[in-house]
């Protein structure tokens, strides 16, 4: 496996997604399964190593920039780790079809809310939302290995944070939510190491230049635009995993 193509790989997705507010599992476990071949279990596993230290550097510079939202952010964790919880106890048991079709549909419609939501910026954000997105992230990381960005990052933005904002708070609800998955997904050992080595030191690279581009951009233009293309992502990443 060429160790450069993984590091470069790596850091573009760990700086794209961390400045939008991901972790990147996604992104990286369809790159290893249909790029580098891996099995399901082992995609998943992998995807959730590889992505958790960036998230965790990430994250620590965002709360020295004072980017932050931490109520926002605790309120999200107390209801999504015992989602990644339930999830990773029934994933055994769920048929991946169904699967495909509840992430799929979930994914669709919190693109459609990014879309047409608007900022409310000088508004206190609804306090009774960030526990629903939280579950839903949560379940998303217990049962398929995903970071479970796009929920907390489009919650966020339904709540009416700016992209900045929302980019910063995710990181910290998904380096919570990242590490209760690893201790499920590590304990079953399917973690391909000679590819998630490679991928997690790039997308480390990439974790200490988000922040930096981050603190940089105006916060309202950021999100004016980046907003929709959010929302696009996510409703055609949704469209694809119900009927791949």
């Amino acid at each position: 496996m060429d160790i450069l193509l993984l590091i470069i790989v790596g850091f573009i997705i760990g700086t794209v997604v961390i400045t939008l507010g991901g972790g990147g599992a996604a992104f990286y476990l369809g790159i290893l399964t249909t790029v580098f071949g891996l099995g399901p279990a082992s995609a998943a596993a992998t995807s959730l190593v590889t992505s958790f230290p960036s998230l965790l550097i990430g994250s620590y510079s965002y709360f020295r920039l004072h980017k932050i939202k931490l109520r926002i952010a605790w309120r999200m964790i107390i209801f999504a780790v015992p989602s990644v919880i339930v999830g990773s106890l029934l994933s055994p048991y769920i048929p991946e079809k169904i699967y495909q079709y509840i992430i799929g549909g979930i994914l669709a419609i919190l693109g459609i809310q990014t879309l047409f939501s608007k900022q409310n910026s000088g508004k206190k954000p609804n306090k009774w939302l960030a526990p629903v997105y939280g579950v839903i992230s949560g379940l998303m990381v217990g049962i398929g290995g995903l970071s479970g960005g796009g929920p907390v990052v489009a919650g966020l933005l339904v709540m009416g944070t700016d992209m900045v904002t929302a980019a910063a708070t995710s990181s910290l609800v998904l380096v919570v939510m990242t590490a209760t998955g690893l201790v499920f997904h590590l304990s079953a050992g399917n973690v391909d190491w000679s590819v998630g080595l490679g991928l997690m030191a790039g997308a480390i690279l990439g974790s200490f230049l988000a922040p930096v581009l981050l603190g940089k951009l105006d916060p309202q233009k950021f999100t004016k635009y980046i907003k929709p293309v959010l929302g696009v992502l996510l409703v055609v990443m949704g469209t694809f995993t119900a009927f791949k």
